[in-house]
């Protein structure tokens, strides 16, 4: 038998050969961030257009070029390997849940936990990624907003009326019921193969679409990981035969995934798996440097094997609900040379009743977006010190249209009820999904780590608000407008957080943030009318967080 001490001699050496791999970063880590701080800057080219997961975040960074982290060991490959963390998150609430794009973990109120690694194997085009995480929530209790009475039904009762959304089809719960409780997740894990760009894959690794920073339309990392098939062509060149001419770089993706119920919806086995298609499409023209135009188009279904045919839409679904479809498109604009990127997304719903006369006569039936844009600014190079802006406005109200109909939102769905989420957390924009978001950063990078300034304005659902309004009568009410006017819940986050390389293996991490909650339980907040007109309750939120990750 090998002793422990010759095997570890035998091993290091291999350690020691790097292989020239790019480096995969997870979505919206610590690492991937700073190499889209570098590509603002002209210093990289991003290897995606539109569709990115871990495997297709893909950096192939120049050491020579001097950038800040150029000595933080990075690009951590050994023989076709590379070892991911171990990365240990921990968050504290103090009086709210606060929390988003954090994928399964839960991050109530009190004292949260999570923990992530795994390793990486690429060979003969064969990818292997297994990369895990647990999570632990104490899921302290908090007051909850009470449900409509159109959830006062048997299969509503018990956990489903207790924790669930307070109003509407979706399944959203206020709190992952009265316990602490933990959570294994497959995180980023994957197999996969690729021959030149095109790649096909099974797994379950988060899902960014579109440029948004922050509150990404129809799918972020805001939701737990679920399994999927999925197959398409990674960024490719596209030349004409004989000619030579290059016309730009295209991209396209299209999978089906299986999306769960959590446990605190309703009491209906028979519907806790919905079937979930995605299609992805991305052009860079090359007339145009810097431009990418995109468009996305999701399907949710019954969770049947005959609404395979719906990963390319046609007819209608087997079992009542029907689907549930949405599209995205836009474009973003970087332009290294200011060091500057401006990007636009527009989501829709559904379609415009009327068809091409709808469209002309009122095109915003459902239409929500995101615009932002960020911007590098030159603080101090000699020192390779640098600084980054990112403004993004996200806009998820219900379109006025509606006052006409009936209460609704955008990730909400009459037949297929969960909603647009997975496992009781929304797969889009997890901070404004029935309202609108405001978000402003500023980074500071520089050779032994980041630091970063926020302030966040949000008001999650505003659609709840409006929802009281419709099929009301017409004309001026004095009553409606004193209960609803000043009846919204919003949001004031600011922040600050520090990412701190001790050594060029191990970095710290921590932030602060004050959270401001106003109207915390909506029109709620003053039952018995004590209070007056434009008066409004308060809720102080404390968010602490800490993180220490070793790359090896």
């Amino acid at each position: 038998m090998i002793s422990i001490k010759r095997w570890f001699a035998c091993l290091f050496p291999c350690l020691l050969y790097a292989v020239p791999l790019s480096a995969q970063e997870s979505l919206k880590s610590l690492e991937e961030e700073y190499y889209d701080f570098l590509a603002l800057r002209g210093v990289i080219e991003r290897p995606y257009l539109n569709y990115r997961t871990l495997s297709d975040s893909a950096w192939e960074p120049d050491e020579d070029t001097g950038h800040p982290w150029a000595d933080q060991n990075l690009k951590t490959w050994h023989n076709n390997l590379r070892v991911y963390g171990p990365a240990l998150f921990v968050s504290y609430n103090t009086a709210s849940p606060y929390g988003q794009n954090d994928g399964a973990l839960w991050q109530g109120k009190g004292i949260n936990v999570s923990l992530d690694g795994g390793f990486r194997f690429e060979k003969y085009g064969l990818e292997l990624t297994f990369k895990p995480r647990i999570s632990f929530s104490q899921n302290q209790s908090f007051d909850l907003m009470p449900r409509s009475e159109h959830f006062q039904t048997s299969e509503y009762e018990g956990k489903a009326r207790d924790y669930g959304y307070f109003w509407r089809e979706i399944d959203l719960p206020q709190r992952f019921g009265d316990d602490p409780f933990f959570n294994y997740d497959w995180g980023d894990t994957e197999i996969r193969y690729t021959w030149k760009t095109l790649t096909a894959g099974f797994g379950t690794q988060s899902i960014w679409l579109g440029p948004a920073y922050f509150n990404a339309i129809l799918h972020s990392n805001n939701a737990p990981a679920y399994p999927k098939i999925d197959i398409g062509l990674r960024k490719q060149p596209v030349t004409i035969p004989w000619l030579d001419w290059y016309l730009g770089d295209i991209e396209f993706r299209l999978w089906v995934g299986r999306l769960s119920e959590s446990d605190y919806y309703d009491n209906d086995a028979s519907n806790n798996y919905s079937m979930f298609h995605g299609f992805a499409f991305a052009y860079a023209p090359s007339f145009l440097p810097g431009l990418t135009l995109f468009v996305n188009r999701t399907c949710r279904v019954p969770w049947e094997p005959e609404n395979i045919r719906y990963i390319i839409p046609s007819g209608q679904s087997k079992n009542t609900g029907g689907d549930d479809q949405k599209m995205s498109f836009g474009a973003s604009w970087l332009l290294p040379q200011a060091g500057a990127e401006i990007y636009g997304e527009i989501g829709l719903d559904d379609f415009v009743p009327g068809k091409l006369k709808g469209y002309l006569r009122y095109p915003f039936h459902t239409m929500v977006y995101t615009w932002g844009l960020k911007k590098a600014v030159k603080i101090a190079p000699a020192y390779n010190v640098h600084g980054e802006l990112i403004f993004e406005w996200n806009t998820m109200e219900v379109s006025q249209d509606y006052q006409f109909q009936w209460p609704s939102s955008f990730y909400f769905h009459g037949g297929l009820r969960q909603g647009y989420t997975n496992r009781g957390q929304l797969l889009g924009s997890g901070s404004g999904w029935g309202g609108n978001s405001q978000y402003f950063a500023f980074k500071l990078y520089y050779p032994k780590g980041v630091s970063s300034l926020f302030i966040h304005r949000n008001n999650p659902d505003n659609d709840f608000v409006y929802s009281q309004a419709i099929r009301t009568g017409t004309g001026y009410d004095a009553a409606l407008d004193d209960k609803y006017f000043t009846g919204f819940k919003s949001n004031f986050i600011v922040g600050v957080t520090t990412d701190y390389f001790l050594t060029s293996r191990l970095c710290l991490g921590g932030g602060f943030a004050y959270n401001l909650i106003i109207n915390p339980f909506y029109f709620y907040s003053d039952p018995d009318k004590s209070m007056k007109f434009w008066q409004d309750r308060y809720l102080h939120n404390f968010s602490l967080n800490l993180m220490v990750q070793y790359r090896y």
